[in-house]
């Protein structure tokens, strides 16, 4: 008979989502679920009502610039802030703010009252709440975990969550405006908000404080500059990401012209394709959360960096709708498990009175270049068509891994010091024996 005083070992399932256990994190799991199929449907309305009233390429990029720059310019201000202040209350603040950007811009659409320049005009009051929202949403995280070695999990986790709102939001959108138009999908951004600030109301923490005496502002965003670019294991995965939201993010800018003018397609077209990358970076995410251990992402980066430029490749080539769907299914994929497993490397060696500075800098280089690429793609795309410009992207991607793939090694030796502090190499070689022992028939023992 089975010893029923032993517990059973966790499931691969229970495994996958084990940072649901913890009540803040469900909490905010859920919230911030509800909120981002919302957000995903303003996104996809906002291009397409964009594209629809000027038929303009360059606008779509100025759309895209107008956003995301805020994110560059404001990110590591951010930060300072995210370290000196109550995250919760930062994420309250920016998320009424942003429940009233969508409210406006239901408003003015549903009233045939929008312009063009309003809506820039929108886009970079939205950017501004982003820069802080960003900084506070990813350093808080660690705040709802108990467990350190939960981390990386929740880190997987939120880009599940993430990634399933691009496939159900993209879709819904395309449904929706073909139906009644972009206003509705506007509206229900707005809503969707009431159950992010549900969620963070009834989330209980005790904030994080740190210690030490605070700097100067400008002295404050010094000692993290240097911190994070003086050390190269932080220093190379930020330039990489920085390249990648250059180089990759502007698919999202060049989707409508690809719906409708290379596949002759409707919003529909555009709602299916940002859905088949939406499964594709879900199922990278649950890829990554059913991990039970940090090791071994460095490697993980470098080939699905490369999977995301050969996708941007062959999507380029692409003029049959299954085959873009099938690209698309690929590169979403690279392109979520290269940004969540650089986001986890970083939650994890980063010191913590530090974190808020150090994420800030990591939407800077992943928010704030994209709006760069969104420009120069845009203006580009003008010049020699968006198959061509999609085809140097996927290029440039490929080139980028390769400073990184060749500094891997040192990196490793850099970091092996603070995965030792954490427990994180013993923890695994303790599980690895526990595993060996489970498999172990008894008579063998």
């Amino acid at each position: 008979m089975p010893d029923l005083s032993t517990p059973a070992p966790e499931s691969k399932i229970s495994a996958m989502f084990r940072a649901l256990k913890y009540r803040n994190y469900r909490l905010f799991f859920m919230g911030q679920g509800v909120s981002l199929i919302g957000t995903w449907m303003q996104q996809v309305a906002l291009s397409w009502l964009v594209y629809r009233l000027t038929d303009s390429v360059f606008l779509l990029g100025i759309l895209g610039f107008a956003s995301q720059i805020p994110s560059f310019l404001l990110g590591p201000f951010a930060g300072v802030v995210s370290d000196r202040r109550n995250k919760h209350r930062i994420l309250l603040a920016t998320q009424t703010l942003s429940l009233i950007q969508a409210s406006t811009l239901a408003a003015l659409v549903l009233t045939n009252l929008i312009t063009v320049p309003l809506i820039i005009f929108l886009s970079v009051f939205m950017g501004i709440i982003n820069a802080f929202d960003i900084s506070a949403r990813q350093s808080f995280v660690i705040e709802l975990i108990d467990d350190r070695k939960d981390i990386s999990n929740a880190i997987a986790l939120n880009s599940s969550m993430f990634n399933l709102a691009r496939l159900i939001g993209p879709s819904v959108a395309g449904l929706v405006i073909a139906a009644v138009g972009e206003g509705i999908c506007f509206l229900g951004n707005a809503v969707s908000y009431i159950a992010v600030l549900g969620s963070l109301l009834a989330i209980k923490t005790t904030p994080v404080i740190s210690e030490k005496k605070q700097l100067p502002v400008l002295q404050s965003l010094k000692e993290g500059f240097t911190y994070a670019f003086g050390f190269p294991p932080i220093r190379s995965i930020i330039l990489l990401i920085a390249s990648i939201s250059l180089f990759a993010m502007p698919l999202t800018v060049l989707m409508p012209v690809f719906a409708r003018d290379v596949l002759h397609g409707s919003a529909n077209t555009m709602g299916f394709l940002m859905g088949a990358s939406g499964i594709g970076a879900l199922t990278g995410a649950l890829f990554l959360a059913q991990r039970s251990s940090v090791l071994g992402l460095g490697n993980i980066i470098i080939r699905a960096t490369v999977l995301l430029g050969a996708g941007l490749i062959a999507f380029s080539f692409s003029r049959i709708m299954a085959l873009s769907l099938f690209c698309m299914l690929f590169t979403g994929f690279g392109m979520i498990v290269q940004m969540a497993s650089s986001n986890t490397i970083l939650q994890t060696i980063v010191d913590d009175d530090k974190r808020g500075r150090v994420m800030s800098f990591y939407s800077m280089a992943f928010l704030g270049m994209a709006p760069f690429g969104s420009l120069l793609a845009g203006a580009l795309a003008d010049l020699v068509g968006v198959n061509y410009t999609l085809l140097i992207c996927g290029i440039l991607c490929l080139a980028a891994i390769i400073p990184f793939a060749v500094q891997l090694p040192k990196m490793r030796l850099l970091v092996k010091p603070i995965y030792e502090r954490l427990g994180i190499i013993p923890q695994v070689a303790t599980g690895l024996q526990a595993a060996s022992a489970m498999t172990t028939p008894p008579e063998d023992q």
